[in-house]
């Protein structure tokens, strides 16, 4: 299936983008696993399925996708979903703040839902500046936590020994988890 998989990404590239409609296909069922682990429990306001449907909207309608496997779609399509998440949880916190919306009675649902994007979006911070850090620890927590892959997937990807994955994505949490903690 992967070289399948490779050979419908090159066609799409080459200008046939009804391809990339067959790698959806092929992939749905993994994708939406994808979105529903990187979802959590927490969010409420966005469903696993809406988020794929909205991968593959942005994916069909921008630049020709650039990835050349199996391996290195599931990388930009974690990508790609952490930034859906983040512009869903930055338009819900708009609309909080009088977006145009109708205001709504505050209960138990809307209280969860205003922690997940709350954590979301302090994640995504914690990444940027963990960016400006250091880019390939970024780049290993995108690869493990958002896209799934193991450390030695990232290792083939990144082109550095597994333990060298290991030891970035230990000094990547304790970052994460140091500036998740700062008030």
């Amino acid at each position: 299936m992967g070289n399948e998989i490779t050979e419908l990404l090159v066609q799409a590239r080459a200008g046939q983008p009804e391809r990339l409609s067959a790698v959806f296909e092929s992939l749905y069922p993994e994708l939406r696993r994808l979105a529903a682990s990187r979802l959590g429990a927490g969010e409420h306001t966005i469903t696993p399925t809406v988020l794929v449907h909205e991968l593959f909207l942005r994916a069909s309608s921008g630049d020709p996708l650039s990835a050349t496997d199996r391996k290195h779609f599931f990388v930009a399509a974690a990508q790609a979903m952490r930034w859906i998440v983040v512009d869903h949880a930055r338009r819900r916190g708009a609309d909080k703040r009088g977006g145009g919306q109708v205001a709504v009675t505050l209960d138990e649902a809307l209280v969860g839902a205003d922690a997940a994007d709350t954590t979301m979006l302090a994640l995504h911070d914690g990444l940027e500046a963990l960016a400006q850090v250091n880019e390939q620890q970024r780049q290993v927590v995108e690869l493990h936590y958002f896209a799934g892959l193991k450390f030695a997937e990232i290792a083939e990807l990144l082109d550095c020994s597994e333990r060298t994955v290991h030891r970035e994505w230990e000094r990547a949490r304790a970052f994460l988890h140091a500036w998740l903690s700062d008030p």
